[in-house]
Parts: structure tokens; C-alpha cells; sequence
């Protein structure tokens, strides 16, 4: 059983594993299944992104109580957006006459700068309300939920380290 101090002092390291290997699986997904991602999907990938790399930073600060608390912060907010935008994906796809399809979500998402760098990872191509396989028994927007507000509460838990 994983006690509650070792959660506490390896947390952002395990809020850091959970979000890039989500990247991992979702990219596996994509390129080797063919599921290719909605704009909601990208929104969402883009949180895992930026999760994994607050994370990165709070375990090179942990000693640094200030620098840390921000970080934390500023994971948690970046776990709960995209928890909302996940939420907003599954309310979609219980609506399927609301679509986000070819829209000017898609159409902002896939004009950005960034999206021309790396088209693998976050050019939109898919629809939102595309039944997809379930992953082991729950559809992708529920494990990004669950594994979004995860992060978040692991993320608060994290503990400074003394120097000592």
C-alpha cells in the first residue's frame, strides 16, 4: 500500500508520469489506431501538456516553498480547465446533435502557429461526437477526467523539500 508521505513527497512526480504518459497513449491512439482527435481532444491534450510541464518544473523548485505553492497553483488550474473541457467533450457526445465538428473551434485550433510546428500532436482532424472503441471500458473524455482532476489533487498534495 502507497502511504500518504510518499504520495506527499513524490506527487508532482507522479502528476509529471500521468500527464506525459497520457500524451503517449493518446499519440499511440492516433497515429497507430487511427483515432484521430477532435478540437476538444487537442484542448485537452494541450492541459496534459501543460500539466506534465508544471510538474517538470515544481519537482526542479520543490525545494523553494514560494516558487512551489505557485506551481501547484498553477497545475491545479491547468488540471481543472481541462477537466471542464473534457466535461464539455462527454456532454457532447451524450448530445450528438450538438457537434463541434467542423467548426471554427477546429478552424482556430488548427491555424495556430503551433499546431503548423507539430500537426502529429495537435492538428485537429477528428469529430467530437465520433463513438470511438471504449479503453478498457470507458471512453477517452472520461479517463481525461478522471486522470485530469487526479493530477489536480495530487498536485495540491506535494510537499516541500527541506535542504537538509
Amino acid at each position: 500500500m502507497v502511504s500518504v508521505e510518499f504520495l506527499r513527497r513524490h506527487a508532482l512526480a507522479l502528476v509529471a508520469l500521468t500527464a506525459w504518459g497520457s500524451l503517449a497513449i493518446a499519440l499511440y491512439l492516433q497515429h497507430v489506431h487511427d483515432w484521430q482527435p477532435c478540437p476538444l481532444c487537442i484542448l485537452q491534450r494541450l492541459a496534459f501538456i501543460a500539466v506534465g510541464v508544471l510538474a517538470l518544473a515544481g519537482l526542479l523548485l520543490k525545494r523553494r516553498t514560494g516558487a512551489l505553492r505557485s506551481i501547484q497553483a498553477a497545475t491545479v488550474v491547468a488540471a481543472l480547465a481541462g477537466a471542464a473541457v473534457a466535461g464539455r467533450h462527454l456532454w457532447v457526445k451524450a448530445h450528438p446533435a450538438v457537434s463541434c465538428g467542423i467548426d471554427p473551434l477546429e478552424t482556430a485550433i488548427n491555424t495556430q502557429w503551433w499546431v503548423q510546428q507539430m500537426p502529429w500532436l495537435l492538428k485537429a482532424d477528428g469529430l467530437c461526437f465520433l463513438p470511438l472503441p471504449p479503453l478498457l471500458g470507458l471512453q477517452l473524455p472520461v479517463w481525461s477526467l478522471l486522470l485530469l482532476l487526479l493530477m489536480a489533487l495530487l498536485a495540491l498534495l506535494q510537499k516541500p523539500f527541506s535542504s537538509a
